[in-house]
């Protein structure tokens, strides 16, 4: 039997659908092709928006779910209870630290203030010298090109050099996006 862990990656999005169908597309293609190439999802273990999108993608086709969720958030985030392994968190900060600990590669899908408070985190531990876990930013229909610009802003600023920005990987679609998450497992 194999005692590793399968290869994980921690999906940051949102809880809520978003105006463009195309943010949904991106978050049921994304699960299902994690599933497809045995890739294990790790996520917030909601069961609303673009969460329950991905998850439900990802079990569909058979894919590993592994959820975290503090339980505050069990009731407004309809804590999904049927993945593979759920955690229970005291409290966000706990959530962030069990899914970034039990995962090899991040990625985040549109969102709101929830996604960028955990995508920031990881992006600052990783300025720290903390980890060195690939950060993907998926860009779908450019929803986060402004944050690229205030990314930007904040370098020409002298708030941040561009290594800041260089740990942020910015990937247009699924497609590309498991082309990179194949060759990081390899």
């Amino acid at each position: 039997m194999d005692q590793n862990p399968p290869y994980s990656v921690c999906v940051f999005c949102g809880s809520r659908f978003g105006s463009d169908p195309a943010y949904k597309t991106a978050a049921l293609d994304t699960g299902t092709a994690l599933a497809e190439n045995r890739m294990r999802l790790v996520y917030g273990a909601g069961d609303v928006g673009l969460m329950g999108a991905v998850a439900s993608a990802a079990q569909a086709a058979g894919g590993e779910t592994f959820g975290v969720i503090p339980v505050h958030l069990l009731d407004l985030e309809v804590g999904k209870r049927n993945l593979t392994s759920l955690v229970f968190t005291e409290n966000m900060h706990e959530r962030k630290k069990v899914m970034f600990m039990n995962a090899h590669a991040i990625v985040t899908l549109p969102g709101g203030a929830g996604s960028l408070d955990e995508l920031f985190e990881v992006l600052t531990w990783r300025q720290l010298g903390l980890h060195d876990k690939p950060v993907y930013l998926l860009n779908t229909k450019g929803y986060w090109d402004p944050l690229l610009t205030l990314l930007d802003h904040i370098i020409a600023e002298g708030f941040a050099t561009t290594s800041f920005k260089a740990a942020l990987q910015v990937i247009q679609d699924v497609p590309e996006l498991m082309a990179r998450l194949r060759a990081d497992r390899s």
